[in-house]
């Protein structure tokens, strides 16, 4: 056991310092493959990255190669994190345990799991290993949350928030108005090039999850905006900044996800929006409103880009769940 040291984001349990060389290889080569022929999103590889290390750091004093792990072996591992997040949550109290913790959730472990299985059948189907050691083990049911999203009247509030006097604020009041119009994921809105944008046509082409590509509708309102932003605010932030990214920070550089999330929040906090938010609460408000206006969810889940319906009808739960509050608020015996 020398060597080794305590990782507090899993509770106290202890770990070889790196993945072996030879374990690290293993990873990169499933991760370059799963990037390269699934388009796997850099969130979902850094994810599978750090869940893939954790373990291999965790097999590695024991003498277990991960490539070589027995289902017995990730067993002991799910047993193991679930056994230190418990101590810590009754050692400190769930408030408190929370905030130290090992975060070890049903949602950590479907996605631990879901990393397993793709390392591992990309073994087996390279001929690197006989057996799946995943094939028996089952993901935890995960509880299927409603998304947050605004009312009509918040996400005008929104959008009204930036101070229009500005470069910035012309920026981030063009951002907000081609999110909500078009239903954008958040990496998709920081990743627009020019050649994406046709104004003109009122279109954004986006190329989502999975590296497939969509046309999407933006509407008037959002194309002017950012014609103004094009015209008035980023030749100013660029200066002598040469990029094809629509949508720059201060200093000429892209926009990142954490750039429209702190944004998001800015502008939340000036309206005196109380109502939790994510990164995606304005393409849960596009979705949503859609569909209260007689949408078909056909066309919703392709504005959106889901590859499955059943992602898109968890917007109609949202709707069903909206019209009980209405009722319950409005209607006499309600």
């Amino acid at each position: 056991m020398e060597d080794m040291i305590e990782e507090p984001s899993t509770g106290g349990l202890l770990f070889a310092p790196q993945p072996t060389a030879e374990d690290l290889a293993g990873i990169d080569r499933v991760l370059d493959a799963l990037w390269i022929e699934r388009g796997a999103s850099k969130n979902t590889i850094d994810g599978y990255r750090s869940d893939l290390s954790l373990l291999a750091r965790w097999l590695a004093p024991r003498g277990i190669e991960l490539a070589l792990a027995r289902e017995d072996d990730l067993k002991d591992y799910l047993v193991a994190r679930g056994r230190a997040h418990a101590l810590a949550m009754a050692a400190t109290g769930p408030k408190r345990g929370r905030l130290a913790g090992p975060r070890f959730s049903a949602g950590s472990q479907a996605r631990l799991l879901s990393a397993l299985r793709r390392y591992y059948r990309f073994l087996v189907r390279d001929g690197a290993r006989p057996d799946d050691p995943t094939a028996r083990m089952h993901s935890p049911k995960l509880p299927r949350a409603l998304p947050k999203y605004l009312e009509m009247k918040q996400v005008d509030q929104l959008l009204e928030a930036p101070d229009l006097g500005t470069a910035l604020g012309l920026r981030d009041r063009a951002m907000l108005e081609v999110m909500y119009a078009s239903g954008l994921r958040v990496s998709e809105l920081v990743g627009l090039r020019h050649h994406q944008v046709q104004i003109e046509r009122g279109l954004v082409q986006v190329v989502g999850k999975g590296g497939k590509e969509r046309v999407v509708p933006m509407g008037e309102p959002a194309c002017d905006w950012i014609r103004e932003y094009l015209r008035r605010a980023r030749p100013e932030l660029a200066d002598k900044h040469r990029s094809d990214d629509v949508f720059i920070t201060a200093r000429g550089a892209a926009m990142t996800r954490n750039n429209f999330w702190q944004i998001i929040k800015r502008y939340a906090g000036m309206a005196g929006i109380t109502t939790a938010l994510s990164p995606h609460t304005l393409r849960h408000a596009f979705a949503t409103h859609l569909l209260e206006h007689g949408a078909d969810l056909r066309v919703v889940q392709t504005l959106l880009g889901h590859s499955d319906l059943s992602t898109t009808q968890i917007y109609t739960h949202v709707t069903r769940t909206r019209l009980r509050d209405l009722h319950a608020r409005h209607h006499p015996r309600g």
